[in-house]
């Protein structure tokens, strides 16, 4: 069990660019059924699941060891963790078939992390550098400055 469990990262990042060739079957055939499958059946469900109960408490004890989780909080983490996965691919699969490819690539996955969820994850796709994006500075807030500016030069 465990080294399924420590390959799930990277089950779920080949299952997103080499198990999804076809396109619109996963886009269609993963939508209402995913979702209701997923609260049903835990026998089909533990074989296609990323993370299972035995990885979930080995993280749970790497962060505290003396922490125990309940039943419930654990099938919701999984569940939660199974329909972030299937959205991502989902979306991954709409990036890809709206660039008419019939293939997921990397940066598809990519894509719809950092719009979606604003992540990135260094070390796939390109090796671009990314940059700081800084906020743009609005006439109200440079307004601000200049007054506080003035109140310290008062004292």
């Amino acid at each position: 069990m465990a080294s399924p469990s420590q390959s799930s990262p990277a089950l779920g990042a080949g299952a997103t660019t080499t198990g999804s060739s076809n396109v619109t079957g996963n886009t269609k055939g993963s939508g209402p059924g995913g979702s209701s499958s997923g609260a049903g059946s835990s026998a089909t469900d533990s074989a296609t699941q990323l993370l299972t109960k035995p990885r979930l408490q080995e993280l749970v004890r790497e962060i505290d060891p003396t922490e125990q989780l309940d039943e419930e909080v654990e099938e919701l983490l999984l569940q939660i963790a199974d329909d972030f996965v299937e959205n991502t691919v989902n979306a991954a699969c709409l990036l890809a078939k709206h660039r008419k490819v019939p293939k997921v690539e990397v940066r598809d996955v990519q894509l719809h992390l950092e719009r979606n969820w604003n992540m990135w994850i260094p070390g796939f796709g390109t090796d671009e550098l990314r940059p700081y994006k800084r906020a743009t500075v609005t006439e109200a807030h440079k307004q601000r400055l200049a007054l506080i500016r003035k109140a310290i030069k008062k004292y």
